[in-house]
Parts: structure tokens; sequence; C-alpha cells
């Protein structure tokens, strides 16, 4: 509708104003929020007023007067410079009809923005030194809402965990576990000074030593360390993924920063950022000159003692997405990252790859609060409330709901115990029990005998049933935002305010009156079109659509 309407505002234009429309005009067609400014406003007047040197509201007038179509009322110039355009009820009951026949697919609800390019969405990435925390929880449901709502608009997108199984973390690891070991056998070895508390270091020491006895001493530190190294990341990603699982997140592939390593890609990458003249040695450390990029400084790549920093295997990591073919990268980091967005993107630059296809979402900590009480953790110190707890808490549904209630780069403080209210309060439970409501409905209307399979929509002209409609056409505009934007909590405000709309409805009317079955048939078919979308849209942030609550 929208588009058609754009076509329509651009055709009176060009007869109005011969070649006024350039690229550099674009204009906004968007559904107003008050009918009393019809259903569709345009600025285009307001665009158009400098290049035709004229008031836009004059301008706004003489197009208003020029638009014509079967599906419009009336257009009237409105404000400084607006054209309010004024629908006739058929659009709305022919793109609902087109909803209801489109069934599971819900084509019209689907923008098409992908076309079958590929993305990659790489994300959580937590080091597997410990459980996922809560803080991870988030990052883990931004990138997964990510992924699902850029397959809906299009997209073959795979799902990636970064594993950072290399470097003084993972000696950090193999250490802790080493000392909690030689524990085990009345051993006193000194625990690392950065090393990890929790208790399921104490865990895996238990699980070494009954595959391996005390076998370990007999060998070189080296061999015991490597088992132990081995052994945690093992046992810890075997965590994560269970509790990703258990959290409905998808990943399609662990993949091992071990393997940069193994493979030479990193070498081969620093060899051709060298061919491209961009890296330089001194005091016997390699260096990235990244300044010459728009970078704040120069970075090091390989110290002077031979090892590589973070950044180059990182550099290394994302010079092969590209070499994979995907048309869209898409990095969920969180927000301490920031400063590493710059320098990778120079890389990226450097190495002939297309940085409009990158994009990095910066996800805020979790604050979590339960019972009024703020609950604090650090992973370091064991003392941190695994994501395991917070599901089995709240439940997955709402877990996942509330946090994407914020956008990724905003404060968020989850509170517990409204996330496990049974009532309108509690936001997640507010939008299921509209899909569970209209389930309701379906069974009265069936014991009713009230037929809803063919409808008549002309009889769907109450402003309220319009602005239900209207509200479901925005869904896809929603839906494009979030992939465009990378920003999946606009589909949990648009859902609440679908929610709002239908619960709003529900008490205006009469919905299965056995007494006018031919009009119910027809508003139990909006309800069955808003029920289509809510399961939809919980769908894609993972959240079931009960039937009943």
């Amino acid at each position: 509708m929208k588009e058609r309407l754009r076509s329509i505002i651009k055709t009176a234009v060009e007869e109005l104003y011969p070649g006024a429309v350039t690229e550099e005009i674009r204009f906004s067609v968007e559904y107003t929020d008050n009918p009393q400014f019809g259903d569709i406003a345009a600025n285009i007047a307001m665009q158009l007023a400098k290049s035709l040197r004229k008031n836009p509201k004059v301008i706004a007038e003489e197009i208003a007067a020029k638009i014509s179509d079967p599906y419009i009322k009336k257009a009237e110039a409105a404000g400084t410079g607006f054209v309010n355009i004024f629908l006739s009820d058929t659009p709305f009951h022919e793109w609902l009809s087109s909803l209801l026949n489109a069934g599971e697919s819900r084509a019209p609800l689907r923008p098409v923005l992908g076309a079958g390019k590929k993305a990659l969405v790489e994300f959580v990435s937590a080091n597997p030194t410990g459980p996922l925390h809560i803080g991870h929880g988030r990052g883990a449901v931004v990138g997964d809402n990510i992924a699902n709502i850029l397959e809906a608009a299009g997209y073959k997108v795979k799902r990636e965990y970064y594993v950072n199984d290399a470097g003084n973390q993972m000696t950090n690891l193999a250490a802790s576990i080493f000392s909690r070991y030689s524990a085990l056998f009345d051993r006193q070895l000194q625990f690392p000074q950065d090393g990890y508390h929790g208790e399921y270091i104490a865990e895996i020491a238990k699980d070494i030593k009954r595959e391996y006895d005390d076998s370990l001493f007999s060998m070189t530190e080296a061999s015991a360390l490597e088992i132990c190294r081995k052994e945690g990341i093992k046992t810890i990603l075997n965590c994560i993924d269970g509790t990703l699982k258990l959290f409905k997140v998808k990943v399609d592939d662990y993949f091992s920063e071990t393997s940069l390593y193994e493979g030479g890609n990193i070498d081969r990458t620093l060899k051709k950022m060298e061919t491209a003249g961009c890296v330089y040695e001194q005091d016997g450390a390699l260096w990235f000159a990244s300044s010459r990029f728009g970078d704040t400084e120069d970075r090091v790549l390989k110290k002077s003692d031979g090892s590589y920093t973070y950044l180059a295997p990182d550099i290394a990591y994302h010079d092969g997405k590209f070499d994979r073919g995907y048309d869209l990268l898409v990095d969920v980091w969180g927000s301490d990252h920031h400063g590493y967005i710059k320098r990778l993107e120079c890389a990226l630059e450097v190495l002939g790859h297309n940085g409009k296809k990158f994009d990095v979402v910066l996800v805020q900590m979790v604050g979590l609060v339960n019972g009024g009480e703020r609950m604090v953790m650090s992973t370091r110190k064991g003392q941190f409330i695994t994501l395991d707890w917070l599901i089995n808490e709240t439940g997955s549904d709402a877990a996942r709901f509330f946090y994407n209630m914020r956008s990724p780069d905003s404060q968020f403080e989850f509170d517990v115990e409204l996330a496990k209210q049974e009532s309108t309060d509690n936001p997640v439970y507010y939008v299921q029990y509209a899909h569970a409501r209209i389930s309701g409905l379906m069974e009265k209307a069936e014991i009713k005998g009230i037929p809803t399979d063919y409808p008549n929509l002309s009889l769907l002209t109450e402003e309220k049933e319009r602005s239900v409609i209207k509200k479901l056409m925005e869904m896809k505009d929603v839906i494009a935002a979030c992939a465009q934007y990378n920003e999946p909590h606009r589909l949990s405000y648009y859902l609440t305010e679908l929610a709002g709309e239908f619960h709003s409805y529900y008490y205006s009317f009469a919905i299965a009156d056995e007494n006018a079955k031919e009009l119910s048939g027809a508003r139990l078919a909006l309800c069955k079109g808003v029920a289509s979308a809510l399961k939809f849209g919980l769908n894609l942030l993972g959240v079931t659509a009960p039937d009943s609550m």
C-alpha cells in the first residue's frame, strides 16, 4: 500500500512539476497514528520546497488536488506541508484477505531485503573460561534475534560462535584446573593470581582425575597443562552449548581461534597486509599503520617476542569471513569493545573488503534486580549469576523477551520478579495473552457455530477495526527496519503495541456473537490475522505463542 501511494504521489508531482523528483529528493510515506490526519502522511512538499522555491503548504495543496486513485477517498494538505491521504475500506480488507490466504508463509508480513544473499551473524563468543552468565544472555538473545529477523527478510543466515581458545586466558584456565587437580592428591600448587575460582573448576579437575588418575604428574608440566586446557575447554563449551539450547539459541558452528594458528591463516593475512604496504617493523615488533586509515594510533600485530596480539587473529578471522563469500557480516560484541571497531574496519579496508558489509552491534551489560535487591557478580572470582539460573527462574520466554525490550546499546535492569508475574504488567505475558485470548475466541466460535472460513470482510467498518489492520500492515516495515539497522528491540515494541490494539478492540466489541454470525465471522477473521502476526513476531524473538494461559 505504501509503495502504491508513493508511486501515485510521484506521478502527480511529475505532472505538476516535470523533473522535480530526483535521486536527491527522498520523501517519507508513513501510516498516521491519528485518523484525523488520514491513513497515510507524506512529506513530499517539504522536500520539494527548496528546489521549487515555493511555500511547502502551497505545494502540498497542489499535490493533494492532483492525487486520484480508486482506493483514495480524499487527499488534503495539512500542517506546514504534509499531504494527508484518506483511504477507503477496500485496501484494508484486501490486505487482510491476502494475509489470511498466505497461511504459514505470512508473505504480506515479510520484507524482501536479502533475496537469497548470505549473512553471517557472530554472537555470544564468550571466552570458554566458565558458564554463561546473565550478561552473556543479552548478547545471545540479540544475536539470535538478528539472525531470525534477517532470515525473515530473505537472507540465508549462518550463526557462528567464535571460540577464544588461545591466549593468556586459556593459560590461566589450565593453571587453575591443574592447581585444583593437584589438591585432589594433597599436592599444594600455588593457585594462579589471575586464575578462575568457580566451583566448576574443581568439578573439571575431578573429571580429569577420574580419567587420568595421577598420570599428569609423570608428564612434563607443559603436557599436563595442555590436557587441563583441552579438557577444560571441552567441558565448558559443552556447558555453554547446553545453556544455549535451553535458551532456544541456535548456533550453526563453533569456530576455533586455535584453528587460525594451526591453519596458517594469521600469517597469510599479515602477508596480504604487508603486500598492501600498511605494516612496518619497529622495536622488534610488527605494527599495523592503522592511523593512516582513520584510527587514533598504530596498532601492534606481533610482539617483539614473536607472539601475536589479539588483533592479529581477529583480522585473520574476519578476512576469512569475507573469503567465505558472505554478503553481510554482523558481529555482536560487548560494549567494552567499542574502541576495537575502528581498527578492525581499517584492517578490512586495507584487505580490500567492503566495509558497508560489516556491522558491529554493541551490547551493554545487564543489571539484575531480584525482590528489589541488586545482584552483583564477578566471573573471575567465581561470583556470578549463571544464565541457567535465570532461565530456570523466569522461563526462557520471559528472559528472552525482557532482554529484547531495550536497544542493545542502552543500559538495562532485568527485573526478575516482574518477569515471573502472570499479569498484564509483565510485557511478555501481555503479548502472549493476546494470542491465547484469540485462541479462546476461536474455540467459542466453534461451539456457537460461527463460520470463520469465508468471512465477509467488508463488514469491518469500525474505526478500531481499521486501526488494528493498519497496525498489522506496519509489521513488514518494522521487520525491515530491524533487519536494516540490526535493532531487534523494535519488534518487541511493535508486538506490545499490536497486543494493545487487540486488547482494546476485544473490550470494545462483541466478537463471537451467535446473534450476528456474519459480522462475528469477519471480526474473528481479523483476530486470526492478529494471532498470525503475534505468533510470527514472537517466534522471531524465540518466544512461544501459547493457545492458553
